[in-house]
């Protein structure tokens, strides 16, 4: 039983050492080159990823960062927001064109002496709210 806990445990430090050297960054390695550290690492597994820990791994920071390389909410993304902005930028242009267009229509017809259906002055709509 002990020596399965052992195989375990150095199996698992094992790969924890691999991926954290495969996550790191290849600039941020101390003492050899990525690569390098990932053949040392398959080679000599325990005591590469014994050296790793002591040599290999950056200063101060912490592995595995994730990288991001787009927003991850609609409301990050700078594009999204840009269209947003424009949507809203035309949908008040053409409430104020189809405001115009309705204030135009209404004085043409007042212009040309639009007699409503009841032949007062007064369309249909009006006539209904006034009695």
């Amino acid at each position: 039983m002990l020596r399965v806990v052992g195989v375990v445990v150095v199996l698992v430090v094992f790969v924890y050492a691999l991926v954290d050297v495969i996550r790191t960054d290849r600039h941020a390695t101390r003492g050899i080159s990525k690569p390098a550290w990932i053949v040392v690492m398959i080679v000599l597994p325990v005591l590469g990823a014994i050296l790793w820990f002591i040599f290999g791994r950056p200063y101060g920071k912490p592995s595995a960062q994730p990288v991001r390389r787009y927003p991850t909410a609609p409301d990050d993304d700078p594009e999204f927001l840009r269209n947003l902005e424009l949507r809203r930028r035309n949908q008040g242009r053409r409430r104020t064109a189809e405001e115009a267009q309705g204030r135009a229509r209404r004085q043409g017809a007042q212009a040309q002496g639009f007699q409503g259906p009841g032949g007062n002055g007064r369309t249909q709509g009006q006539r209904f709210c006034s009695r």
